[in-house]
């Protein structure tokens, strides 16, 4: 006869739906239609990777749309992101910047790398500190790697602006079951393999992926 499985081992058998988005510059109607999306999904996570404020002038309440939905929320801050903003949403919204600390939903963990107050390139030695030690610690079955620059030799570099030598670096070695990048709006939907690693260009219309 076989063993029922445990409530934790049918947790850990389900899949993650997430929907990743970036570049929202300000605009409250792109936030309107990325929590309606992620309704109409049934997503159980939206990560939001980077470039959340900007352009426009409608940069409050972003997340409230999300929060109406009791969609659950984690972020990393882009170059248009200041770090003040990032903690005020940290504060008023109740997500998690995985910039600052990965998160584990489902025995899926996510790693995070931001850039900002206006950078527009990491600090390689830091970031790759930073990757080194939360891949160290991770222990999830299924590993997500966020960042709002891209990687080094992929194919958002057509764009003219090299990527990171360090994100590069973490998926060469760590590979990752998913790299999700940004920032080169012309880039959105490009997808491509590095080993068993998916790399996915996200953008304002959002990316839904399953793991």
């Amino acid at each position: 006869m076989k063993k029922k499985k445990t409530e934790k081992q049918e947790k850990h058998a389900g899949k993650l739906k997430i929907l990743a988005a970036s570049d929202l510059h300000g605009s409250s109607d792109i936030a309107e239609k990325l929590a309606e999306k992620a309704r109409k999904n049934k997503v159980d996570l939206v990560v939001l990777l980077g470039d959340i404020h900007g352009m426009a002038n409608e940069s409050r309440n972003l997340i409230s749309p999300f929060k109406k939905n009791n969609q659950k929320v984690v972020f990393i801050p882009g170059n248009w992101d200041t770090r003040l903003e990032a903690e005020m949403l940290k504060q008023v919204y109740g997500i998690k910047n995985v910039d600052e600390h990965y998160v584990v939903y489902n025995d899926v963990g996510i790693i995070g790398i931001g850039n900002p107050d206006f950078r527009l390139s990491l600090n390689e030695k830091k970031a790759m500190r930073k990757l080194k030690s939360d891949f160290g610690k991770i222990k999830s079955r299924k590993k997500i790697l966020v960042s709002h620059i891209h990687a080094r030799g992929t194919r958002a570099e057509f764009s003219g602006f090299p990527g990171s030598i360090a994100l590069r670096k973490a998926v060469d070695y760590f590979q990752p079951d998913f790299l999700l990048q940004a920032h080169i709006h012309e880039a959105e939907g490009i997808e491509e393999k590095i080993g068993k690693t998916k790399v996915i260009n996200v953008g304002r219309k959002g990316k839904i992926i399953e793991v």
